[in-house]
């Protein structure tokens, strides 16, 4: 006899229905005897009154007892086995279906019920639930029937389980809503392998679930929110975390004096109040973001704001605040919106808005539990946005500070057309640049960059664009120029060194880049300096470009000290110069740069537009942070407004000089004013010019926006001016030129030689 043969068959009460041939030699009784009575009816004739085992009695310890299905009834079978199975197994079964914290329930082949033990809560000797025969569908009490009795179907047809699918009930309640079951789908096999039915193992884990959900949304919020700074982008944020996870639609309302740079109001607020939609996020139909309505009295939204307590709302036909506020009842009636949470976004008693969580059908309704999760998701959501507030405080001021500082839109100069490309970056920057004009029709090109962000760059980028035009002043050449500008930036580096230990300034290091580059319209050429920013670029009127070899000077203010080495370029009529921050460098100024294209053709397009492309193709590609790239087309001043005299070495210069002015000024046609003051001022630089200076000497008059009168010699001596006593012959003569100029200076060509020049108005020119 082997284990697996059966010696008889129990009904559900316990009584005989099967007696094989094998038990009637193991019992000793025949299948007419035992059929119809109890097993205990048997065990008690097989044993003694005293209830040891009479002589001869079977082993019951042998016997193995299995649950089966007959006939869509609950069977047990009785099979020979080596070992005291028997007791354990019914004792397992009778727990499982009386004791244990889920729901078992037994169906057959045809997925009809056959036991079920009683349900998750009720008491043990009450009914067990639904009859033996009840389909399925009627049994399990999910939502979803017949989703799942078609799983249950696949279990029986595959004979593989399905273990814990996550299944929602049919039933709700008001605090957690609708329930949530773990399910089981267990195989029941014979001998064979021949699938009888199956078991299926349910546990509410609603509690577990939404627990882990409202953990998952949390974490959601916290690694979504708060990467980005702006107002509008963190509000965003809140909205489409929390869509669908939690609502189907989610709506950022914000205090509109706060987001206007106020303090916000401290809690309760009156009706009335302004709110400005911040951002809508999920299936409600769109509301215009920005837009600013007042706040209806009477309604939950308005009750939040006076006592900071989230709302449940249950949307239905008794509600009456709609009538008062008939903007939000139109979108809620048209979402089929049944249930809303909102909640206060608020530091402490301070209100800096609210949240309004939409929930719309098949999505079930928000339960009591869900004011929590939304409680949680707006603490830590009022954090982000207080921070992007205060951030965008300090931006609008930051903004204010450099939009004040920096030039503007740049005028074009008499010799040079400009255009500026200024990409500012999220929390500002410290980048600048400059055309400044210089004596002989000349301009200064500046381009700057102060590393850093926020009101600090800003600043000392306002102190070191005030300080190139101060020295710009001194008719320095670049190299000059920039030395001094890092003497400059130098001191700023240790007044910052000096500051208090609490200053976080004091830890920022500042550090600045600078490129300077002055064109001369007469004699057509550049002369570049840099520290630290890119090489520039120059395009010819014929469209050939070339990257300038520019030698790299250090950083200003950097510890080395080496110099910062000018070069001097031929620059055609209608060539292109592009100047730009580090930003631009491998994109736009370097060769190989996917930008480059877009400079190369600056010969065949207006400035603007070249400007535009740049922009435009860099934004694109998805670039952020401070940029700044500044193009400036040359143009040649006419040879007709510059005449060149060369001057002897003797006293008989004055004369020459003097003749040749006067000559070349009524040409011009400017009034006798400004040629008899103009005349005094060649004398007077001429003058000395053969007194102290050094042969060949020369005279260029230059007509631009003022008249240049420049003397140029071969001494290196710098002229000073003398204040003379009354009775002294001499030592008037600079004196003079200082009166009578608008402003005059010096400026050295060579290591050898100088210019001397006087600028003065044009004034009202004569005609014919």
């Amino acid at each position: 006899m082997t284990h697996d043969d059966v010696l008889l068959l129990l009904d559900e009460e316990g009584r005989i229905t099967r007696w094989e041939h094998s038990a009637e030699e193991l019992f000793g009784w025949s299948a007419t005897e035992a059929v119809g009575r109890s097993a205990e009816a048997l065990v008690r004739s097989l044993c003694t009154n005293s209830g040891k085992p009479c002589e001869g009695c079977p082993d019951l310890g042998a016997l193995l007892i299995k649950p089966a299905l007959q006939d869509h009834s609950l069977v047990w079978r009785v099979l020979a086995a080596g070992n005291d199975a028997t007791a354990q197994d019914a004792a397992v079964l009778r727990a499982l279906f009386t004791r244990a914290p889920m729901e078992l329930r037994v169906f057959d082949d045809q997925l009809q019920a056959v036991r079920a033990s009683p349900p998750a809560g009720r008491q043990r000797g009450t009914p067990t639930g639904p009859s033996p025969g009840a389909p399925f569908s009627e049994v399990c009490g999910f939502a979803a029937a017949a989703e799942e009795a078609a799983v249950a179907r696949g279990v029986l047809e595959s004979g593989k389980p399905v273990v814990n699918r996550l299944v929602q009930g049919a039933e709700g309640s008001a605090k957690l809503g609708r329930r949530v079951q773990s399910v089981s789908y267990l195989p029941i096999e014979d001998a064979s392998g021949t699938v009888l039915g199956l078991v299926t193992l349910s546990a509410d884990v609603s509690e577990r679930e939404r627990a882990l959900g409202s953990q998952a949304l949390l974490e959601t919020v916290r690694t979504q929110m708060g990467r980005r700074l702006s107002l509008v982008d963190v509000c965003q944020e809140l909205a489409q975390a929390v869509v669908p996870a939690f609502a189907d639609t989610a709506a950022v309302e914000l205090v509109d004096s706060a987001v206007r740079g106020e303090a916000p109001p401290a809690a309760p607020v009156g009706p009335g109040v302004l709110l400005r939609q911040a951002a809508v996020h999920g299936l409600r139909p769109a509301s215009q973001v920005g837009a600013v309505h007042p706040l209806p009295a009477g309604t939950p939204f308005s009750h939040v704001l006076s006592d900071l307590q989230p709302r449940l709302v249950q949307v239905d036909t008794d509600c009456t605040w709609p009538a008062v506020d008939p903007a939000r009842a139109d979108i809620i009636e048209k979402s089929t919106v049944h249930s809303l949470i909102v909640a206060p976004l608020a530091i402490g008693d301070e209100i800096l808005g609210m949240v309004s969580f939409y929930r719309r059908t098949p999505q079930e309704p928000f339960a009591q539990d869900d004011l929590a999760v939304a409680s949680a998701v707006c603490a830590h959501a009022a954090l982000c946005v207080d921070r992007a507030r205060m951030y965008m405080n300090e931006w609008i001021t930051m903004s204010t500070v450099q939009r004040k500082i920096l030039p503007g839109e740049l005028t074009d100069q008499p010799s040079v057309e400009l255009s500026c490309l200024h990409v500012p970056g999220e929390e500002g920057g410290g980048a600048w640049c400059d055309a400044i004009a210089l004596p002989g029709a000349r301009t200064a090109l500046v381009v700057g960059d102060v590393a850093g962000e926020g009101i600090p760059a800003a600043i000392t980028m306002g102190l070191l664009r005030t300080a190139v035009h101060t020295l710009a002043a001194l008719d320095l050449q670049p190299d000059e120029l920039l030395a001094r500008l890092s003497d400059t930036t130098a001191r700023l580096v240790a007044g910052r060194a000096a500051l208090p230990p609490m200053d976080p300034l004091l830890h920022e290091p500042l550090t600045a880049d600078c490129a300077i580059a002055i064109h001369d319209p007469v004699e057509l050429t550049c002369t570049i300096a840099r520290a630290g920013l890119p090489e520039p670029v120059m395009v010819l009127p014929d469209g050939t470009s070339s990257t300038l070899p520019v030698p790299p000077g250090p950083p200003l203010a950097a510890v080395d000290t080496a110099p910062f080495p000018a070069t001097t370029i031929s620059l055609p009529e209608g060539s292109t110069l592009a100047m730009g921050t580090t930003a631009l460098a491998e994109e736009a100024m370097a060769p190989t740069g996917v930008l480059r294209p877009l400079l190369d053709d600056a010969c065949n397009s207006p400035l603007p537009g070249v400007r535009d492309s740049v922009e435009h193709a860099y934004t694109r590609r998805g670039r952020t942070g401070e940029t700044l790239l500044l193009l400036a087309r040359t143009k040649m001043l006419p040879g007709e407004r510059v005449m060149t005299c060369s001057l002897p070495a003797g006293p008989e210069a004055a004369p020459i000089a003097r003749k040749a002015a006067r000559r070349q000024l009524a040409a011009w046609g400017l009034g006798d004013e400004t040629a008899f003051t103009n005349e005094l001022i060649v004398s007077e630089l001429v003058g000395n010019a053969t007194r102290y200076g050094a042969p060949p000497l020369q005279l260029r008059l230059i007509l631009d926006r003022m008249l240049t009168c420049e003397v140029s010699d071969a001494a290196p001596s710098a002229p000073h001016v003398k204040h003379a006593r009354t009775i002294d012959e001499s030592g008037r003569g600079l004196f003079i030129v200082a009166s009578l100029a608008k402003q005059w200076g010096t400026r050295y060509t060579t290591p050898e030689g100088k210019i001397v020049w006087a600028e003065q108005p044009t004034g009202p020119m004569e005609t014919s």
